[in-house]
């Protein structure tokens, strides 16, 4: 049983219990993304098993047919195993998403995975005309270039700060240098990008940036949020008609999911905290 500190983050251990939680959302105007959890599997049953969990969870949400979507991690679905295991148990994911039109998110990793991870998201994108979205970290000073070639694709991408620990060599380390690039990556995005943009923020001032930016250029943009963090201001978002999205894990690794968010980095306790004390 999952205790009530994690519950407020962790939608149950089944994709039953998931499925209920995105309902719930969905009557408050939010729509969900479902991740199973689980990372960084060095065996590939455990990849292949997760991999077919998804396409049942991708059928499921299809027959529920509730606002729903999937978010994968490249670890999850074989990327430690090899290369050409995350891209075939990537491909089906994707083919079931196509066969239940539902959207398939591909969640972005530590630095080590980038390259990989855009590869897939470039051959997908083009593959099924911008039915898979993207997460770009504003906290690894490679981004811009990156996405200015995403720019040229289809499919959307969803912007966040970046919850890992990379090495300062490659990383934006201060808070203050992190908010300059993601409302710099932003700017850019709105500018330039065709297939609609996630801001995938809790800062009140991104969002109410990306509201600015598109009231001047008209990109259409939505929210995301985790569960359990603002969700108050989630169900305000979609009263106003701003496209919201709650990103739900759930699944029986929810331990290990809960206290490394936590360990990674002090503000990821911090929202923790102000999401228990005043959701």
């Amino acid at each position: 049983m999952i205790p009530p500190i994690a519950n407020n983050f962790v939608a149950g251990e089944d994709p039953s219990t998931a499925i209920e939680h995105v309902t719930s959302c969905n009557s408050d105007g939010v729509d969900g993304i479902l991740n199973l959890l689980g990372e960084h599997y060095s065996k590939r049953p455990p990849a292949d098993a997760d991999t077919q969990a998804y396409i049942d969870l991708i059928a499921a949400l299809a027959a529920a047919d509730v606002g729903g979507c999937v978010s994968v991690k490249p670890s999850q679905i074989g990327l430690d195993v090899g290369v050409d295991v995350f891209e075939e148990n990537l491909a089906s994911i994707v083919e079931a998403g196509q066969q239940h039109d539902r959207f398939v998110w591909i969640d972005m990793e530590d630095h080590t995975t980038t390259d990989v991870t855009l590869d897939a998201f470039e051959t997908h994108a083009i593959g099924t005309d911008g039915d898979v979205g993207l997460c770009v970290q504003a906290n690894l000073k490679r981004t811009r270039e990156d996405i200015e070639r995403l720019a040229e694709l289809p499919g959307k991408i969803r912007f966040v700060k970046g919850a890992y620990d990379e090495p300062a060599e490659i990383a934006h380390k201060s808070k203050e240098a992190v908010n300059t690039a993601y409302k710099e990556l932003l700017e850019f995005a709105f500018r330039e990008f065709d297939d609609g943009i996630a801001v995938g923020s809790h800062d009140p001032a991104m969002i109410d940036h990306a509201a600015e930016l598109h009231a001047e250029y008209g990109t259409d943009y939505e929210v995301q949020m985790l569960m359990g963090v603002r969700e108050a201001a989630q169900r305000e978002l979609a009263a106003d008609g701003v496209p919201t999205y709650q990103y739900i894990p759930y699944g029986d690794k929810w331990m290990s999911y809960f206290y490394r968010r936590l360990r990674e980095r002090k503000e990821n306790a911090l929202f923790a905290f102000r999401a228990i004390v005043g959701k």
